[in-house]
């Protein structure tokens, strides 16, 4: 299960001793990023603040590829927090990715999704909050992370079989040949493709009783998490990250969320709501925050929030808003 994010991210003291490590200190972060020592110390910060403190560190190695290798090879792993270091005592590869899936949800602002399908295994990044996309760097070192873990775990030169970006990385050269493949920089999406046979490479550093003691301690974080999120919010954020090209039913919603639809319509009930009223507003939220970008064509937003066709687009925001999204676009 998936939760509703919110704008407070938490900064493991691991992170400043990692880039201490790499000839980084925090002040040279708040420095460049023009933040206080004291804001960027804190052990939560914003989500601005997180972007800005990644973009800094983009900034302070020059080129973002190999800002990206540099973290990714140079980061020790005692470093990390309790849920990292439960991906390196996985049972194999495949074990490893599906525990960083799904702790992940215990660090926003992103979200990873893995399929298996054929001889692939992709894994794709999606930002919680689609309008705030984080920097490139970010982005880059989250998918280098996935390789590195697979590279350690196993103890094998493991290789992608591709990589796909949204924005310019730096020097592509120098992703190719850390990812052992092509890298796209003009992609429509942030994803990593591997080899689907590399997933069942076994972990050298595996340790059942370790993971013994992590993997409970892990789950009870998730069920606080869930336990304190009303069920509209993770419904509606949900349903935000599954519209784009399509409509998400409540059969699909309600596997994710770990229920059968007849509890769900129930528990949507008990919180005076509705599936189709919650699509309805989070279809007229994402249009607004989409209609923002003017890089975005009306198109293209209407695809996003889940519109076959331009038209219906049009018809449905007209009732939102009392206004075409041409107009309201104009008078934002």
């Amino acid at each position: 299960m998936q939760f509703q994010p919110n704008d407070r991210i938490k900064v493991h003291p691991g992170f400043w001793a990692g880039l201490q490590q790499l000839g980084i200190g925090a002040d040279d972060i708040a420095r460049t990023a023009q933040l206080s020592l004291e804001t960027i110390n804190k052990p939560v910060v914003t989500q601005s603040h997180y972007f800005a403190i990644w973009q800094a560190y983009s900034d302070l190695n020059g080129d973002t590829a190999e800002g990206i290798i540099k973290l990714a090879t140079g980061y020790e792993i005692s470093k990390y927090p309790p849920p990292v270091l439960a991906m390196y005592h996985a049972r194999d590869y495949r074990d490893a990715l599906n525990r960083m899936v799904r702790y992940k949800q215990m660090c926003p602002p992103e979200s990873l999704q893995i399929t298996e399908a054929g001889e692939e295994c992709i894994i794709e990044l999606e930002w919680l909050h689609k309008e705030q996309q984080g920097p490139p760097l970010l982005v880059g070192i989250t998918l280098a992370f996935l390789i590195e873990l697979g590279r350690r775990g196993t103890g094998q030169p493991l290789t992608a079989k591709r990589v796909e970006f949204s924005q310019p990385m730096g020097d592509v050269a120098t992703l190719e040949a850390y990812f052992g493949c092509r890298v796209d920089t003009n992609s429509n999406y942030n994803r990593l493709t591997l080899e689907r046979k590399d997933l069942s490479l076994p972990f050298l550093s595996y340790n059942e009783e370790l993971l013994e003691i992590l993997t409970p301690a892990l789950d009870r974080s998730l069920d606080e998490q869930e336990s304190n999120r009303s069920v509209t919010e993770v419904v509606k954020w949900i349903m935000k990250r599954s519209l784009t090209g399509k409509r998400p039913d409540i059969q699909t919603v309600a596997k994710e969320l770990r229920m059968s639809d007849r509890t769900l319509q129930r528990r949507l009930t008990e919180e005076n709501t509705n599936f189709k009223q919650l699509l309805t507003e989070a279809r007229r939220e994402q249009a607004r925050a989409y209609l923002a970008d003017p890089s975005l064509d009306i198109k293209e937003v209407a695809f996003l929030v889940g519109y076959e066709d331009q038209n219906s687009f049009y018809r449905a925001f007209k009732t939102w808003e009392g206004d075409t999204p041409s107009n309201w676009r104009v008078r934002q």
